[in-house]
């Protein structure tokens, strides 16, 4: 046996419908599309969400909660993750460089999960009070840069 020689099942593959072949063809004139009707017409393209007049279900359920178009995305980073880096100096660029941030967004976030036993300086938009506190006893420094507001 070879691959040339293989063959799909009987009745599995069917000859495309064509349509609109003329009146010999048993599917010319109307071209499946009947008479009349939204449907029938050239150009005809249903809109998103329709339902056949009946009210969609969009439409029909109740419209809930709220979105801040104030909401500030800030990129977080965790005591622990820089525990793990190497070196001392961190900041935002270095470490979306080392991966540790994928976008920036609207600045940095240092949180305080996790303990750090080495003595580091970040440089961060924003500090949670526990990193910053974390930070200092730890010998290294918390600076603040940029305007965010949290």
């Amino acid at each position: 046996m070879n691959l040339s020689s293989l063959k799909p099942p009987a009745g599995q593959k069917h000859r495309k419908k064509r349509i609109g072949r003329g009146m010999g063809s048993g599917r010319g004139k109307t071209s499946t599309r009947g008479h009349k009707g939204a449907r029938s017409i050239s150009g005809y393209s249903i809109m998103r969400g329709f339902e056949g007049g009946q009210m969609p279900l969009h439409r029909r359920l109740p419209k809930r909660g709220f979105t801040n178009i104030f909401k500030k995305e800030f990129a977080i980073v965790n005591l622990r993750d820089l525990e793990k880096l190497p070196g001392d100096t961190f900041t935002a660029d270095r470490l979306l460089e080392l991966g540790v941030i994928k976008k920036l967004g609207d600045g940095l976030k240092v949180l305080a999960t996790g303990n750090i036993t080495r003595k580091i300086e970040v440089e961060a938009h924003i500090f949670s009070k526990a990193a910053a506190e974390k930070i200092e006893k730890a010998g290294g420094v918390a600076k603040v840069i940029g305007a965010a507001a949290a």
